[in-house]
């Protein structure tokens, strides 16, 4: 091969690396940039744990957040879940000693906290603990309905229901409250972080106690929550359904 075509590949070669380098497809979007196709993306990146952990939601996605926790679309989103996971409960033969359980996370899973998220900007503040607790310690959060439907089916089943949540033991006579006015009756029993628990991840935290009860003799057929962290790690549930929530991410 002579040299003037070795030269002419070379330039070739150099003119093609130079256009995929520049290609809008390799940059990831400016805030300026993006858009509700993309916020609808990231939702489900987020939701698919594809996005890995993060903080808030991003300042242009707010108002997309919002439109979707606050409207008709995250209701029958939430339903579908809820429907899956009654039509899976339908299909468990129960032992019937009593041991045949079902475990539920609370916050964004039995009780919405959509009216608390609504002066924070959806997500996009950073979780503020104090202001937190004080909506905790109200007892107003709503229940999120189409899981209340599920909670009072899977007991007319025979499930025993266990409520294992992240809030701590200080904050049980207020959930409990809150729990009993937006519906919920008759749970086998409410697991809260102790002392001793302050600091684990939550997936450390509740696969600890989800090996408690199966110590105890427990099967847990099924669990909900909206956090893989809910679900993930050992002694799982036979069955997992993630409920949506792109306001909020626990490790």
């Amino acid at each position: 091969m002579d040299s003037g075509v070795c030269l002419l590949s070379l330039l070739v070669a150099l003119s093609t690396l130079s256009h995929v380098l520049s290609e809008p497809i390799l940059r990831l979007p400016s805030e300026k940039a993006i858009s509700s196709d993309y916020c609808d993306s990231w939702r489900l990146a987020v939701e698919t744990n594809n996005a890995g952990p993060w903080e808030r939601v991003p300042a242009n996605c707010v108002d997309f957040v919002a439109e979707y926790i606050s409207g008709e679309r995250y209701r029958r989103d939430c339903e579908v879940v809820g429907n899956l996971s009654l039509a899976f409960a339908r299909s468990v033969r129960l032992v019937g000693d009593g041991r045949d359980a079902w475990v539920f996370d609370i916050d964004e899973t039995l009780l919405s906290n959509v009216p608390y998220y609504e002066d924070i900007g959806f997500g996009f503040e950073i979780f503020n603990e104090t202001s937190f607790d004080a909506w905790v310690n109200s007892a107003a959060a709503p229940a999120l309905v189409p899981n209340l439907i599920l909670y009072n089916e899977l007991k007319e089943l025979g499930f025993r229901i266990f409520l294992l949540t992240g809030r701590s033991e200080y904050q049980r006579n207020a959930t409990e409250a809150n729990l009993m006015l937006s519906g919920y009756r008759n749970w086998e029993r409410l697991i809260l972080r102790e002392s001793y628990d302050k600091g684990k991840p939550a997936i450390s935290y509740k696969s600890e106690k989800r090996e408690e009860l199966e110590n105890e003799g427990y099967r847990i057929h099924g669990s909900s929550g909206d956090q893989w962290s809910d679900l993930w790690g050992y002694a799982v549930a036979a069955r997992s359904f993630k409920l949506p929530n792109p306001m909020y991410y626990i490790p």
